[in-house]
């Protein structure tokens, strides 16, 4: 729609009459008094707009202010009656959304609309934040907000250190990455429950570490042989999470690298759903392990050693990509699958995002760290029993050997 002045105002009509609406309904279910209803928010958002109109930024702060004074004195006037400021701030704020809607009434419009949805979502969101998220999880919130907010916009974007391999701006993305995975599993079986049992865990847990679940996973079935096939599911499915997550980092690390990697991740990943779905229809009619849940969303330890890691893997990387060239790329890669596949798959997508080496070339380091890896979860299932591993080794051996099979089926594909 053109911008003109008459646009400007229709939306900022539009924007009053949609927050008016959605306060005069919790109004209504209330049943007790509050200082705006759906009149008092449409004239308050047109006066927003008239006042930047007629007097520019002056004149709509002085009506800003009016709106402020008058919802204070409502306020005080209706004491007791009508808990919180929520309408009270959503009228100021309305009155500037019809300012904005003169200068960029799309920009308004989206806010406008955001604003209502925030109002509406109130019991849901009340209900998810005090029954849903624990206390060990808010602090975890904070943790990723800090990380996210504080610390990544203040490291340095560029190559340095040994070799050029590091770039801490980089290394730090791939730890927010892996924190916020590893939360969003966790708060995944929070809201949903335990209504898919220890398969459903498994698939949460592995976004975080498929190797340790898979150690849990078996400790459980010692424990509790009756949960031993929930338990096989669960483990399996972790390496669904180690796909996804993988194609993940890889892709926000270099484009180019997981097209190179789509045929191999893609098979790896049917094959883990397809075994790991097996066991969870023989885990349905099975009870869970009654266990009280983590309070925990992740573990910053685990991702600040995940980027010490991840460092390591690029200065070692490089070091024997200068002495060896490609093949001590590989080598460093399956060296480093052992502890985390992740952490050399990223290592071996830098190179390529930095134009040391091609994505077709990244294939094989990364496949062979996938190995490795792999060969580590065998050890965590062999440990765990026979009866575990008889179920979950097989699984693990189909899935590396499926992402071996990808390279070729792409290689038919040319």
């Amino acid at each position: 729609m053109p911008a003109t002045p008459l646009v400007g105002l229709l939306v900022a009509l539009g924007i009053g009459l949609l927050v008016g609406g959605e306060r005069e309904r919790r109004k209504g279910a209330r049943g007790a008094p509050t200082p705006a209803g759906l009149r008092t928010f449409a004239i308050a958002s047109i006066a927003g707009a008239i006042s930047l109109m007629l007097g520019g930024p002056g004149l709509l702060a002085i009506v800003t202010g009016a709106v402020a004074l008058f919802v204070a004195i409502e306020a005080h006037r209706i004491q007791g009656a009508d808990p919180g400021v929520t309408t009270e701030l959503a009228l100021v704020l309305t009155v500037l959304l019809g300012a904005l809607a003169v200068r960029d009434h799309q920009l308004a419009a989206g806010l406008g609309v955001t604003l209502a949805i925030l109002l509406a979502a109130r019991t849901p969101m009340h209900r998810f934040v005090s029954s849903v998220l624990g206390a060990g999880e808010l602090r975890d919130l904070l943790i990723f907000a800090g990380a996210t907010l504080v610390i990544l916009p203040l490291l340095p974007n560029r190559a340095m250190g040994p070799f050029g391999a590091l770039n801490p701006h980089s290394i730090w993305v791939v730890v927010v990455l892996v924190l916020a995975i590893g939360g969003a599993g966790h708060v995944a079986v929070r809201a949903l429950g335990a209504k898919f049992g220890l398969p459903l865990a498994g698939l949460a847990s592995g976004f975080v570490s498929s190797t340790a679940t898979i150690g849990a996973m078996g400790a459980r079935a010692g424990k509790l042989p009756a949960v031993l096939t929930a338990a096989a599911a669960g483990a399996v499915l972790s390496t669904v999470a180690t796909v996804v997550q993988m194609a993940v980092v890889i892709g926000a690390t270099s484009a180019s690298t997981l097209n190179a990697m789509a045929g191999p991740l893609a098979c790896a990943g049917v094959a883990a759903v397809a075994y790991g779905a097996i066991f969870t229809v023989l885990a349905v009619h099975q009870p869970a392990a009654s266990e009280p849940e983590p309070d925990r969303a992740f573990n910053p330890a685990h991702a600040l050693l995940f980027a010490a890691t991840l460092a390591l893997i690029l200065v070692a990387s490089a070091a024997l990509r200068a002495r060896f060239g490609e093949a001590g790329t590989v080598v460093a890669a399956a060296v480093a699958g052992l502890l985390d596949t992740h952490a050399a798959a990223i290592s071996i997508a830098s190179l390529v995002a930095s134009g040391r080496m091609t994505a077709q070339d990244a294939v094989l380091p990364i496949l062979a760290g996938f190995t490795t890896n792999t060969i580590t979860k065998l050890v965590f299932a062999g440990v765990n029993g026979p009866r575990f591993a008889m179920r979950v080794i097989p699984g693990l051996v189909l899935v590396a050997a499926a992402a071996w099979l990808g390279v070729v089926v792409m290689h038919l594909a040319k």
